[in-house]
């Protein structure tokens, strides 16, 4: 089967910043302008718009400037794809509303990024960062979208991602896409970005928008957070729909918010949840979703939760990280936590082949589903379509490395082959009944706590992502459970953060966890935007 080729002025009109130039600056780059709104939190925007200190129109002018000097100049952090061209408009007649009407709630004129695999009916692409989908427009707004625009947000633009939600090779570069190049960290330039929400975290923890829209299959939303200094929710399988967001597995995706800090991921949360008759799995949220997270803000939240230390498995590989961990068991001490430790999931790490299994096929499957729906005008309908467009434009979109994942899935049958049902069967068993719910049960716990991961690695274009273990997001992640990141501290200079999980639809026991915890250390610092970590 032949692909579509696309010429060189079509791909550097669409990819625009694309490529890996600049990756390691000779020089400290220019200290970047004050900026008024930097750590903003929603509630101040709020406040400063009430007052008359700003409008939404205000807001995204001064967020639009701030992407143009750090994300396209400067340090070039290459997070954000592309501005909505209709920013502007929406913030206008927002700020319209407002004085007739009155506030819709508390994300009125707030401007929120959101990740490139979901779908916008409107001027901006929806591409998950592959030049394959440049120019298909959605038949309609995600669900999670249709929230965002009820709630009176303004999509700011699409952030970029690894191509594919970073499902196409075994070598990847996390953070690259065709159409946007190698995203950075805005903490050591150097270094990766993390996760496949990579420019949703690196806007967010570089103050280009108030907070933004991630998605998570095993560690998306958690590893950009931790490696980002911010708050990422991974909610439980179905409290957010995900149609019309581009999958890899139905059995694991999920989206989420990612901000700042807990209070505004909170808010976010509030309003992307629904059930959604397009995601059979929303209907599971009924009765058990909330409408104001926000409500579980508490700085004592911690005192007599039961929490307790997964170590094995999740600690001991990196000894900087350890560290910070032990000053955060201390801190959840002092703030009246009872805390179990160790506490560990026997399981860990005896599922990552049947999780990987299971990707697998409900990728081919899955993908295949939201082509024929979502993107009906697409040249590329299938799977094998997509690596025929790959192998037909290697120059620009296999530049450093290939579609390996992708030819896995494409070899694999259909969602009724025993392999995957077994597979399944495995995940399940060893995630939840024999994983969190055991070790859970057995301490009488209210959540498990970790390390999210280490500090962000070198960004390498030659080998990709290194390998090693050490992430706790595979537990939540396989199970469907819920999993909150907040910043824990730093190693040299690069973030690390501290995670909670729990049981299915307990979001707002860790919300609580989590912001009790943040209150009290004040962990999170702005980044300085430094070509390298400041070793030594």
């Amino acid at each position: 089967m032949t692909g579509p080729r696309i010429d060189r002025r079509t791909f550097l009109g669409y990819s625009g910043v694309s490529g890996a130039l600049a990756l390691m600056p000779s020089r400290i780059p220019p200290a970047a302008a004050p900026f008024e709104l930097e750590e903003a939190t929603i509630a101040d925007l709020q406040a400063g718009m009430t007052a008359g200190k700003y409008t939404a129109r205000s807001l995204v002018t001064a967020y639009l400037q701030r992407i143009e000097a750090l994300d396209r100049k400067g340090p070039a952090l290459r997070s954000v794809l592309e501005p909505n061209p209709d920013a502007l408009a929406q913030a206008t007649a927002l700020d319209a509303e407002r004085k007739a009407k009155g506030l819709r709630g508390p994300l009125h004129g707030i401007p929120i990024l959101v990740k490139d695999n979901v779908a916008t009916r409107d001027r901006m692409q929806s591409t998950a960062g592959s030049l394959a989908l440049v120019g298909v427009s959605p038949p309609r707004d995600a669900f999670l979208v249709e929230r965002l625009r009820a709630a009176g947000a303004v999509l700011l633009g699409k952030t970029n991602l690894s191509e594919w939600a970073n499902f196409r090779s075994t070598h990847s570069s996390s953070g690259w896409s065709g159409r946007g190049g190698q995203c950075r960290n805005p903490y050591a330039l150097d270094r990766t970005p993390s996760g496949s929400s990579s420019g949703s975290g690196v806007a967010v923890a570089a103050s280009l928008c108030a907070a933004a829209i991630g998605t998570e299959t095993d560690g998306s939303i958690v590893s950009p957070s931790t490696c980002c200094s911010i708050v990422g929710i991974k909610p439980t399988l179905g409290l957010v729909s995900r149609a019309g967001v581009i999958p890899i597995a139905h059995n694991q995706d999920t989206a989420g918010p990612m901000a700042r800090t807990v209070a505004d991921a909170a808010t976010l949360l509030s309003a992307l949840t629904g059930v959604d008759p397009h995601d059979d799995a929303t209907a599971g949220s009924a009765g058990h979703s909330a409408s104001d997270y926000a409500a579980s803000l508490d700085p004592a939240g911690l005192k007599g939760a039961r929490l307790g230390v997964c170590r094995s498995h999740f600690m001991g590989y990196s000894p900087g990280t350890d560290a910070v961990m032990e000053t955060a068991i201390d801190a959840l001490k002092r703030l009246g936590a009872v805390i179990v430790d160790p506490a560990d999931i026997a399981t860990a790490g005896q599922f990552d082949d049947s999780e990987f299994a299971v990707l697998l096929y409900e990728f081919k499957a899955d993908l295949n589903r939201y082509l024929a729906e979502w993107a009906p005008g697409a040249p590329a309908k299938t799977l094998a379509d997509l690596i025929a467009f790959n192998d037909h434009n290697k120059g620009q979109e296999m530049p450093y490395f290939g579609q390996e994942i992708f030819a896995q899935a494409e070899a694999k049958g259909p969602l009724t082959d025993q392999d995957y049902l077994r597979a399944l069967d495995k995940n399940h068993l060893l995630a939840r009944t024999q994983g969190i719910d055991v070790a859970m049960a057995e301490h009488q716990l209210d959540a498990l706590v970790a390390p999210t991961g280490g500090p962000p690695s070198l960004i390498d274009l030659v080998n990709g992502d290194p390998g090693g273990g050490g992430s706790f997001s595979s537990p939540a992640a396989v199970a469907g459970y819920p999993h909150v990141t907040v910043p824990m501290g730093y190693v040299a200079g690069l973030p690390v953060g501290l995670s909670f999980v729990g049981r299915p639809w307990s979001e707002a026991a860790l919300i609580k966890f989590a912001y009790a915890f943040e209150q009290a250390t004040k962990a999170r610092r702005s980044p300085r935007f430094l070509p390298s970590a400041p070793i030594g």
